[in-house]
């Protein structure tokens, strides 16, 4: 056989073998602050598959309205004390819920004292870890001095992502990692500010939080540097919990408390709108934004806290705990479902 076939088979063969390897999982080489870059060929592939990693729940999400009809398909008691639920997470073969025990609440001062509106208060903040039918199998205490609210959490395929902040506005943040096999807990980095939520969006490597009330974001390498941040530019909800939605986008839950009519209690009785959004990370703007009315056992709106949404083409599936442990039936949680056409 001539040489230059040989060269010509030897190429086609190594062409091959890239590709097969970059579409079975992209090589991210890290850099020296942390971030990551892909690779010139996975970032071709990635372009030319955008669509098809556009998965099935931001394309069906996208398709929600009011007139979707949701139905409450499963009830999973949990039966050990929960406390203030906060955010939860799904893997193959364990949920994982974050909570906060308050022991002594904040209380509001008549005006704010050292940039603060209230007092630090103290709690504990728990990470429990369940087997899928809510047997806990773990309770990992997660924050340090006046850092102990755990807010919502995100599964990026290895790592649980928790954010642990003050209970008051305008205060700090710890970033936790928690492997999700072997329950290894590292602290990645502090912030300033409380971070209520967070995602990992895996096109950039970067860690992406919303503050008290989801009224900002903060996007920041894994070493705590922060790139960018900007407005929500929704003010429908304030997000509680969120998941990172390939590509690029984040989908949110969440709550607001608004006032009732007067002969409904008024001021002082709050009506609880609840609602879930979806956003992209790249444009920052918000793709589609839906309301949502379902209630639980205690009486409060499904969106309340923990969320989770998974996709199986046309039909949507919603796990949600809005009940705290010392509530009614205690926490629940609660699976949704829709077909949306």
């Amino acid at each position: 056989m001539s040489i230059p076939r040989i060269q010509g088979i030897l190429t086609t063969a190594a062409t091959l073998v890239l590709a097969g390897s970059t579409i079975a999982g992209a090589f991210v080489s890290p850099q020296a602050d942390g971030s990551s870059q892909a690779t010139a060929s996975n970032q071709a592939v990635r372009a030319t598959n955008h669509h098809t990693a556009d998965t099935a729940l931001a394309d069906t999400f996208a398709r929600v309205d009011r007139s979707t009809v949701w139905e409450q398909t499963g009830k999973l008691k949990l039966d050990f004390p929960t406390f203030h639920t906060e955010g939860i997470a799904f893997t193959e073969d364990r949920i994982f819920l974050s909570s906060v025990e308050i022991t002594e609440p904040t209380v509001k001062y008549p005006t704010p004292q050292d940039g603060y509106d209230r007092t630090a208060g103290k709690g504990v903040g728990h990470l429990f870890v369940m087997d899928k039918q809510g047997n806990l199998q773990q309770d990992i205490i997660l924050g340090e001095g006046d850092m102990y609210h755990p807010g919502g959490i995100d599964f990026d395929g290895t790592n649980v992502w928790v954010p642990v902040s003050q209970y008051r506005p305008n205060s700090s943040t710890l970033i936790y990692k928690v492997n999700a096999e072997t329950l290894d807990v590292q602290k990645q980095f502090e912030v300033k500010d409380h971070f209520g939520g967070i995602v990992m969006d895996k096109q950039t490597g970067h860690l992406v939080g919303n503050t008290w009330g989801s009224r900002r974001f903060a996007e920041w390498n894994l070493h705590g540097k922060e790139l960018a941040s900007w407005e929500n530019p929704n003010n429908f909800i304030d997000y509680q919990d969120c998941q990172y939605v390939p590509n690029s986008k984040m989908l949110c839950s969440g709550i607001a408390n608004l006032p009732q009519t007067p002969s409904a209690g008024g001021t002082e009785a709050k009506y609880e709108l609840g609602g879930i959004a979806l956003t992209d990370l790249k444009t920052r703007t918000v793709i589609r934004d839906i309301p949502f009315q379902q209630w639980s056992s205690a009486g409060h709106v499904a969106t309340r806290n923990p969320f989770k949404m998974t996709a199986d083409g046309d039909r949507l599936t919603m796990k949600v705990a809005p009940d705290d442990g010392d509530e009614v039936n205690g926490t629940e949680i609660l699976t949704y479902e829709a077909t949306v056409k």
